[in-house]
Parts: C-alpha cells; structure tokens; sequence
C-alpha cells in the first residue's frame, strides 16, 4: 500500500511539473510560429502553433537592414568581454574573502552587503563614467556592472565548502596563493563558475537600459537596442491601407517583428545552455546544504 502511494504521488508531482513546463514552452512556440507566418494570417489572428502561410519575408526584411548584424556583432562583444571581467573580478574577490584567517574579513564583506541595500544613484554614476572618459565605450558598461553582489556571495560560499586540508596540503608544499587558486580551487569550481557565468552572460546579452545610458553612437548599439528600434519604426497604419491580401504581405506587422526579435535575442543564449547544463543543476544549490 506504501509503495502504490508513493508511486501515486510521483506520478501526480510529475504530472504537475509536466503541465507546468507545457505552459512555460507553449507561448515560446506560438512566438516562433508567429515570426514565420505572413502579415496576412498574423493580422487575422490565424497563427497558433504552427506557421501559417510560411515565409521568412520578416528576418529577411531585418537581415537586409545592416545595423541588425553589426548590433549582433556587438552583443557577442560585450558579452564575452563582459562577462569574462565578470568572473575574474568575482573570483578574485570571492577567493580571498572565503577565507577565515583574512584579517578585516567581516569589515569587508560588511562594506559589500551593504552595496546590496544602497547604491550611488544613476545620475552620480553617469557623472562619474562621464568624467572617466568611458562614454560610448563597452568599459561604460563593463565597469558599472562588474561584479555583482549576489553573485559574488555564491562564488564564496562554493570556495568555504572546499575542505581546507587541500589548500593547508599545497601552502606546506611551498605552493603560493596565486597557484593554489588556480590549480586547486578553480578545478573544483566548475559547477560554480558555469553557473555565474551563464547567469553574467545573460544579463549582458540583455542589457538594454545601460547601453542606451552609456551608449550613444549607433554604431556600437547592441541587438537589443536595434531590435527595439525596428519594432518601433514599423507602422501599423500600412496594414490598413493595404487593397487586399497580396499588397498586405508586403508590410511587417509590429507582432511579426516582435516575434522575430524574441527569436533574435533568446536562441543564442538557448544554444549555450546545454552545454552548461550539467554542471547549472548542482551551481544553483550552492549554500543549500551546508558540509
């Protein structure tokens, strides 16, 4: 009888998570559906799942603007950069302060908590990049969100749970922190470090407010800001002017162009998941269990 209710319960928990996930992936399909779909059956509301009346007239129409590509090429820019400062700037920061012999330990990790409850402003931090020089440079962007406090509490807490006989093995040894850093605590990091990395890079390939802060000339505009351009520029009122069916597949409708942003902006991070999976699952419980 116990094993029949468990097994009742198993199969109702994963009932649930699978109506759950369902719900989560249909509308992602419907956008897809609707980005290859003609402005025809997207105005009529015709488009579900499945493209109707298929075309790519819509990516076509956005690759033939060059910004589109140039902001791509920017994106992948500030991302890698972004998030490669990221991560050494966080584990340097993390390695050290993990540590319980670092005298002023608690003074410093006092100072950083409190940059999780109060913050400069963004007019005094725009002064601030502006009196630098940094305007309309990546490192506007880089430096304002080099290292964040959530993410850097993460990376310490990994580091504390590494059994310190390893580190005291390697100090006797003759091994310096530089070295025990790398060669040590690093090699055993991976979940940690995959999971921050996958996390810095989406906020980077996402940003949208910072780069219009910091950011002026076009040309170093990233995808996000360009595809928020387009939407912008489409104009609705052609779809009603159009005579019939034929002339009105000759215009973008703002949903079809926002369909096809979505698709721009999320497949490639979608890409570089699988092969952080493996170790996401065991990053995202740091701190959960304690050792």
């Amino acid at each position: 009888m116990v094993q029949t209710g468990s097994r009742t319960v198993t199969v109702l928990i994963g009932f649930f998570l699978a109506t759950v996930a369902l719900l989560m992936v249909l509308p992602f399909i419907n956008v897809i559906a609707v980005s290859f779909s003609s402005s025809r059956a997207i105005v009529s509301n015709e488009v579900t799942l499945w493209p109707v009346e298929f075309n790519l007239r819509t990516y076509q129409n956005l690759y033939r603007d060059g910004n589109l590509i140039r902001s791509l090429q920017n994106s992948v820019i500030l991302t890698v950069g972004g998030t490669l400062l990221n991560m050494v700037a966080t584990t340097l920061i993390a390695f050290p302060l993990s540590r319980p012999g670092l005298r002023g330990r608690k003074v410093f990790l006092g100072m950083i908590i409190f940059t999780m409850l109060f913050s400069g402003g963004i007019i005094p931090t725009y002064v601030l990049v502006q009196q630098l020089g940094l305007l309309n440079t990546f490192w506007a962007v880089w430096l304002t969100a080099l290292v964040s406090t959530w993410n850097f509490f993460i990376m310490k807490t990994f580091f504390s749970t590494i059994p310190a006989s390893l580190t005291e093995a390697a100090a006797i040894d003759g091994a310096n922190d530089v070295y025990i850093l790398v060669r040590i605590i690093l090699p055993l990091s991976l979940p940690a470090i995959a999971t921050l990395t996958l996390f810095y890079a989406v906020g980077h390939w996402n940003s949208y407010f910072n780069v219009m802060l910091y950011i002026t000339r076009s040309r170093l505009h990233t995808v996000m800001v360009v595809l928020v351009q387009m939407i912008r520029s489409v104009d609705p009122q052609l779809l009603e002017t159009a005579a019939d069916a034929t002339e009105l597949t000759r215009f973008m409708t703002p949903e079809g162009v926002q369909a096809a942003a979505i698709v721009i902006a999320t497949v490639p991070i979608m890409l570089v998941y699988p092969f952080l999976q493996k170790y996401f699952v065991k990053g995202v419980m740091i701190g959960s269990l304690k050792q």
